[in-house]
């Protein structure tokens, strides 16, 4: 089974939409999780100590917002 990358995000949200282009980008797989459906997921988000989207979770490790720290995120998925 293929391990894939959860994305927290809501519709609109633009820097949500750089974070999947990229990941469609570089071929990673990942589940997009929408906090303003599901009241589960935005506690998912708080878990990590975030309160806004863009949240990208791979494993245990979540990266908030569209910055550098997505790349190691993006390579450890690919390993």
């Amino acid at each position: 089974m293929i391990e894939k990358m959860i994305v927290y995000s809501t519709v609109g949200c633009v820097e949500c939409g750089y974070v999947k282009n990229l990941l469609e980008q570089e071929e990673v797989a990942y589940e997009v999780r929408d906090v303003m459906e599901s009241e589960q997921y935005q506690q998912e988000v708080e878990k990590f100590g975030f309160m806004g989207v863009p949240v990208t979770v791979f494993r245990e490790q979540a990266v908030k917002g569209f910055n550098p720290d997505l790349r190691e995120l993006i390579e450890a998925a690919k390993k």
